[in-house]
């Protein structure tokens, strides 16, 4: 620690730190352009020039690093002066255009303007014009805003990996473009949108809508993946005019990925269910609620006494919040059911009874960027977890990444040893994998998991199996790491021994003394887990009397009544095919849906309109366990209501006890109740398999921007390069130790 003088003020700091940033951490403001807490220093702003005491020349402060005893001054004179001799040369070729610019109200350059810029402008030549990129359908361009600050470069080249725009020319011919007039592809890509200091980089869907000044702010979380981003969702008049990031650093830093940026435009842009529907001889028409939820309540009753119980089904998405599928899973326990489930990508349950309380990473999200060696099994973070694969890159600066997956996998980050291999021998890669680890560990070592797993067991499975060099690398990769991770991505997870692979990595994790998990499909799987939306366990893990049939056996075996809560099968399960026609063969289908295209008017029997995840209360659970509460943005159209309204409503007319609700935080609170009385009861086991089987197969990857039915109804996003598989693959520079091999 060095002490230095900033305003008159005495600051212990960090050696080597930079002035801009001790001046942030008291409270000291210094204006700046290209500086950015998130991306190396460019120093080309010149900005922040401040005063240092026994230097003749003004100094930048984003590019000064801190001495013992050195003196600074912000305010002045000399200081002063600089920044407003820099902010009247950034303001020679910038356009007045602050009435029409999106940025205005909320532009950087306009804040810093009103206090260091001059009233006249001594430039008197013609300004430089710059003709507009076309960057893809999200992000609006006026390059001739442009002030050169660079952030956007740096951004796709040190935070998301792929670069994708860069400055051409040189001097006043200098200009932000993409190298060979390509759009703008990242899935982060709106981020630079944030980094823009002025309105050169603007949201395309939100342009011209409404003034910074004019629109509310409320908080949100979004849905689509199981990482919890924190938004802002900014309105007008009841509607939601853009989303931008909330600052959390334990969730999402202070970015966004576009599909929790651009989601949002499915609630004005898409068909929007607004009245209950039922149909009568074959033909829709729209009810009151009282006639939907009669007629819902009664047969589900009638199908209870004639048919059983046993006979009638619920399938939620795992975006739904975790006080709506609370109540669904009570709605069907009261009835008598235990068939409930979420996990529309899973086809192998096999060792479900094995499961942790919930699904979990391992490792907290805001240290992926501190492993020391992580091998990812079936990942595509890029396309499934955008955010966790920033977090990821991080870790490449000083770790090590090894990958083994079906397919070739464009990542944003360096991969040192890649295995890409068939179906067929994916469990017999991690097999290997094992087997270096067990034979290289020692006898005191195989004594600490001789209690948590079958070691003989594991012995006799693994004696067939031959170890090669690529595995022996991995192995020594995680053995080597401080912190070492074993993480399965989707691949891994939808694979039909998913169980297997699974109990593998447990294995890897185990003898490597690395931790292990998992990034589950949609936004609150954890929630479900936990709120009992699983046929196996009920609330907070509790047992249940019969186990219900899991969501496969739902389908290919068929029931003859179904409750859907705001998911299309057809278009989200793994088996489309067999869950669309165990639907359409059922005798009743009720669906909670906000949309007036869902593919449940082809099956359906009654249709109730509910609230999007914008327009309801409740709460997600991210893969850490962590309880993210939120409000409705704005309200529902119409006459949809919150889906918790819809199932508590349902509840009593079925005559359930305990469904007096009044807000939906009323029903979380039930909900950690009961998790606070049963504490951390369940323990995930390990059994070793009898087998490696050969025979797997695993399906085709979902397109990230159709993975529930905001992002398959927001315009934008479907026209990105993305959605339409357009993207010109980018693949960073691999490592000289990089090496691809397949088959066992």
């Amino acid at each position: 620690m060095v002490s230095v003088e900033i305003d008159g003020k005495k600051i212990e700091a960090e050696q080597g730190s930079m002035i801009i940033e001790v001046a942030d951490a008291h409270g000291i403001t210094i204006p700046r352009f290209c500086y950015h807490k998130k991306l190396s220093i460019a120093a080309n702003c010149r900005m922040c020039l401040v005063e240092v005491d026994g230097v003749k020349k003004p100094l930048p402060a984003c590019a000064t690093p801190i001495s013992d005893g050195m003196v600074v001054k912000t305010q002045s004179e000399f200081a002063q002066q600089s920044q407003k001799s820099v902010m009247e040369f950034l303001l020679i070729n910038h356009p007045l255009d602050c009435p029409i610019c999106d940025q205005g109200g909320e532009c950087e350059l306009q804040d810093v303007a009103l206090e260091y810029g001059n009233d006249v402008s001594r430039f008197s030549e013609k300004k430089r014009a710059v003709v507009d990129e076309d960057l893809g359908p999200l992000i609006e361009t006026e390059m001739t805003r442009c002030i050169h600050c660079t952030r956007c470069v740096r951004f796709g080249r040190e935070v998301a990996g792929i670069r994708e725009l860069g400055a051409v020319g040189r001097g006043e011919h200098m200009e932000i473009s993409t190298f060979i007039e390509q759009s703008v592809d990242s899935e982060v890509s709106g981020n630079i949108i944030d980094l823009c200091p002025v309105g050169a980089l603007t949201a395309k869907p939100s342009r011209y809508q409404a003034r910074s000044w004019e629109m509310a702010q409320r908080d949100s979380v979004s849905p689509h993946d199981c990482i919890g981003a924190n938004l802002h969702v900014h309105t007008l008049r009841n509607r939601v005019i853009r989303v931008v990031p909330k600052d959390n650093e334990a969730v999402n830093e202070v970015w966004l990925a576009d599909r929790d940026r651009y989601s949002y435009e499915a609630l004005e842009k898409s068909e929007r269910l607004l009245k209950p529907m039922m149909k009568y001889n074959g033909e829709w028409k729209e009810v009151d609620w009282e006639t939907a939820l009669e007629r819902t309540a009664s047969k589900l009753n009638m199908m209870v006494q004639t048919d059983g119980a046993d006979q009638i089904a619920a399938i939620a998405h795992p975006s739904s919040t975790t006080e709506e599928m609370y109540l669904l899973q009570k709605v069907m326990r009261g009835l008598g059911s235990n068939n409930i489930d979420h996990r529309l990508r899973t086809s192998d349950f096999a060792w479900q009874k094995f499961e942790p309380l919930h699904p979990e990473l391992g490792v907290e999200l805001s240290e992926l960027e501190n492993i020391d060696a992580c091998l990812l099994i079936g990942a595509n973070l890029r396309k499934e977890q955008p955010l966790a694969s920033l977090r990821v890159r991080k870790a490449t600066r000083y770790g090590s990444i090894a990958s083994i997956g079906l397919y070739p996998v464009y990542h944003n980050f360096d991969i040192q040893h890649e295995i890409i291999t068939d179906p067929e021998t994916w469990l017999g890669q991690l097999a290997a994998i094992t087997k270096y680890l067990y034979q290289n560990q020692g006898d005191s070592a195989k004594e600490q998991w001789a209690d948590a797993m079958d070691l003989e067991g594991l012995e006799q499975l693994l004696e067939p199996v031959k170890v090669r060099d690529e595995h022996r690398d991995i192995a020594e990769m995680l053995l080597q790491g401080e912190k070492s991770s074993v993480i399965l991505g989707a691949s891994a997870l939808e694979f039909s021994y998913a169980g297997h692979i699974r109990l593998m990595a447990k294995a890897v994790a185990n003898l490597a003394g690395a931790s292990y998990g998992f990034l589950p499909h949609g936004g609150n799987s954890v929630g479900a887990y936990l709120a009992g939306a699983i046929p196996h366990r009920g609330p907070a893990g509790a047992d249940v009397e019969q186990d219900g049939q899991h969501i496969k056996d739902l389908f290919e075996l068929g029931k003859k009544g179904y409750v859907l809560l705001k998911t299309e099968p057809g278009k989200e399960s793994i088996i489309a095919d067999k869950a669309k026609e165990s639907l359409a063969n059922a005798d009743f289908v009720v669906s909670m849906t906000c949309h007036a295209d869902d593919e449940a008017f082809e099956y359906a029997d009654v249709i109730l309109p509910v609230a999007s995840f914008l327009e309801t209360s409740g709460s997600y659970v991210n893969v850490n366990g962590l309880w993210q509460d939120f409000a409705a943005a704005v309200n529902a159209p119409a006459e949809a209501k919150p889906a918790w309204k819809v199932l508590r409503v349902l509840g009593n007319l079925l005559n359930l006890k305990n469904f007096d609700y009044v807000s939906a935080e009323d029903v979380r609170k039930e909900v950690k109740g009961r998790l606070s009385a049963v504490g951390d009861r369940i323990k995930p086991k390990w059994q070793c398999p009898e087998n490696l089987p050969r025979d797997g197969y695993s399906p085709r990857p979902v397109n990230m921007y159709q993975i529930d039915g905001w992002l398959r109804r927001a315009p934008s996003l479907q026209d990105t390069a993305l959605a339409q598989g357009r993207e010109i693959l980018k693949r960073p520079r691999l490592s000289p130790f990089h090496n691809i091999v397949g088959g066992v």
